[in-house]
C-alpha cells in the first residue's frame, strides 16, 4: 500500500477545506451576532468536519482501488446527513410549550451541506447557498414581519432591575390591559449595576387593545430598563 504525503490533489483539497471554513464562518457569525446557542465556532467546526469527511471519502481511499475494490464516496456523505441531526437536536429547546432553536438547528444542517459541497468540489454552489441563507434570515424575515398577522400574541424581552418586584408589576400592568402573560425564560445580567434580568414573555390579547398601549404601559413602569420585540420565536 503506497501512501503519498503530498499528492497532486493536495492543493485542491486545501482550497476546498479553506472554502468550507470561510463559508461556514459566514453562517456562524450571523448566528453569533444574534446571540444564539450555536455560534461561529460550532458552525465552523461542523462545516470543516463535513468538508473533511467528504474529502476523505473522495480522495482518501483512492490508493486502495483496484481488483475487486470499488470506491463509493456517497456512503460517508450519507452518514454525515444522518449524523448531523444529533447536533441540531441539541440546540432545540422546549420550555412551557414554547419551542426555540429551530432556525439555529436548520443553520447547522445547512452548514453541513455547505461543507459537503466544498469537499465535493462545488465551492460555487456552496457560496450561492450561503448567500441565499443570509438572504432568508435577513430580508425574507423582515418581509414576513410586514405581513398581516392573524395571531394576537406578542413576544417581548423585558429588561428590568432585579430584586425590586418589577416582574409582578409587569404582570399586573399587562393584565389590566387585557393581556394574558406567559413567562418563557429569564436570564440574570450580572454586568449591570444594579443587576438586571432579561425576561422573555409572551402576551396574548383577550381584549381589543393594541400593542402600542402595552408597550407604552410597560415602558412607563419604574425599574423597566428596556423592551425588545422578539420576532423570531423559533431561532
Amino acid at each position: 500500500m503506497n501512501i503519498e504525503l503530498w499528492p497532486e490533489s493536495a492543493p485542491t483539497q486545501a482550497v476546498l477545506l479553506l472554502s468550507a471554513f470561510i463559508l461556514s464562518a459566514a453562517i456562524g457569525i450571523e448566528r453569533e451576532v444574534r446571540q444564539k446557542s450555536a455560534g461561529a465556532r460550532t458552525h465552523i467546526l461542523v462545516g470543516m468536519g463535513s468538508a473533511l469527511f467528504t474529502l476523505v471519502s473522495a480522495y482518501g481511499f483512492s490508493h486502495l482501488l483496484g481488483g475487486d475494490i470499488l470506491l463509493d464516496p456517497s456512503r460517508i456523505a450519507a452518514q454525515i446527513v444522518s449524523g448531523i441531526g444529533f447536533i441540531g437536536a441539541g440546540v432545540i429547546f422546549v420550555r412551557q410549550n414554547a419551542v426555540s432553536g429551530l432556525t439555529t438547528a436548520a443553520s447547522i444542517w445547512v452548514t453541513a451541506a455547505v461543507g459537503m459541497a466544498c469537499g465535493a468540489g462545488m465551492p460555487v454552489i456552496a457560496t450561492l447557498t450561503v448567500v441565499l441563507y443570509l438572504f432568508a434570515v435577513t430580508l425574507v424575515t423582515n418581509l414576513v414581519r410586514r405581513l398581516p398577522q392573524g395571531d394576537h400574541s406578542l413576544r417581548y424581552v423585558v429588561r428590568y432591575t432585579d430584586g425590586r418586584g418589577i416582574l409582578r408589576e409587569i404582570l399586573g400592568a399587562a393584565s389590566e390591559l387585557g393581556y394574558e402573560t406567559r413567562l418563557v425564560r429569564t436570564r440574570r445580567i450580572e454586568e449591570t449595576e444594579p443587576a438586571s434580568v432579561d425576561a422573555t414573555m409572551t402576551f396574548t390579547r383577550t381584549q381589543n387593545v393594541g400593542r402600542e398601549e402595552l408597550f407604552q404601559a410597560l415602558h412607563e413602569l419604574d425599574g423597566v430598563l428596556e423592551i425588545r420585540t422578539v420576532n423570531e420565536e423559533n431561532d
